[in-house]
């Protein structure tokens, strides 16, 4: 990269004068490069990718904007997104120092502030363009029923691309018999359209300290993959790779306490995510989301 072009490129962009002092590489997941740029602005974050990539940018600053204009649960603040000399597209964004040190019970009770953001329109569920979770393009058209919504825009994509990655013919199949049977798990709960991550697991939350001993630290969020739908499949995933204590939850359920019927919907939500991964990375995945199918069919017949 050349950062003399880049801060000139970054100047016009911004409208706002920006030298790059120093930047070096900073890990920031398995899909962008990353660096912590030092400006006379500021300290920054930067994601890199190739120009046919810039649309995953494009959703992702969408997404950070809307978190944080919800004035609910920090997220870095967008600075702006881009495509450098036709080669290359980048992400910038707030620099946050980051720890695991933090108070979970504020971030289970911020998280239940964002959630409390619901969707008024006559369309609720969904959102105003498509984005992605991962790699995955994540489909958000507006229905006015979750079911439908989580049918047509969740589950069945995933089981397509499912298909065209090789797996199980009984995955899809199955899955279909799944769908078939989801009014089973709503019959007594109707949930309302939240502001949601979306791709919520342990990876994608921390916490931000502005003092070198670590000391004040605030729950913060980023990677989102955000759309308005039932508020239980951020949870959800919260519970799939582990990361967040019962503190956590005891935080969350004081400010917006959960349905009782939350443990029985919550391997239908991490569903989306297990058949996600193995579209993603394959390997086990794959049984453990015909595992989940079988379990909820079960359930369904009882």
């Amino acid at each position: 990269m050349d950062w003399h072009a880049f801060s000139k490129h970054l100047s016009e962009q911004l409208n706002e004068s920006v030298h790059i002092n120093t930047a070096h590489s900073v890990m920031g997941g398995d899909i962008h490069q990353s660096y912590q740029i030092h400006t006379n602005q500021g300290n920054f974050f930067l994601k890199l990718n190739q120009p046919s990539l810039f649309p995953l940018f494009e959703t992702e600053a969408h997404n950070l904007n809307a978190i944080y204009q919800s004035n609910s649960m920090r997220c870095p603040k967008l600075k702006g997104f881009g495509i450098f000399e036709n080669n290359q597209a980048w992400l910038l964004m707030e620099y946050l120092s980051l720890t695991n040190k933090g108070d979970d019970f504020q971030r289970g009770r911020d998280l239940g502030y964002m959630h409390q953001q619901i969707h008024q329109t006559s369309q609720p569920f969904g959102w105003f363009e498509n984005n992605y979770i991962g790699h995955t393009l994540q489909k958000n058209e507006w229905h006015f029923n979750w079911v439908d919504f989580y049918a047509s825009q969740r589950l069945k994509p995933q089981l397509e691309l499912a298909q065209l990655r090789g797996a199980q013919p009984a995955m899809f199949e199955l899955g279909q018999q799944l769908i078939d049977t989801l009014p089973f798990w709503f019959q007594s709960y109707s949930p309302k359209a939240s502001l949601l991550h979306g791709d919520l697991w342990g990876g994608n939350s921390s916490f931000a300290f502005e003092n070198d001993d670590q000391t004040d630290s605030e729950p913060v969020i980023f990677d989102p993959a955000c759309y308005y739908g039932d508020r239980e499949t951020d949870i959800a995933m919260t519970e799939l790779f582990g990361g967040f204590s019962q503190q956590f939850y005891a935080g969350y359920n004081s400010i917006y306490p959960l349905d009782s019927g939350y443990s029985q919907r919550k391997p239908l939500y991490n569903l989306y995510h297990v058949i996600n991964h193995f579209n993603l990375f394959g390997g086990s995945y794959e049984q453990q989301a015909i595992n989940i199918i079988q379990n909820l069919l079960k359930q369904s017949k009882t």
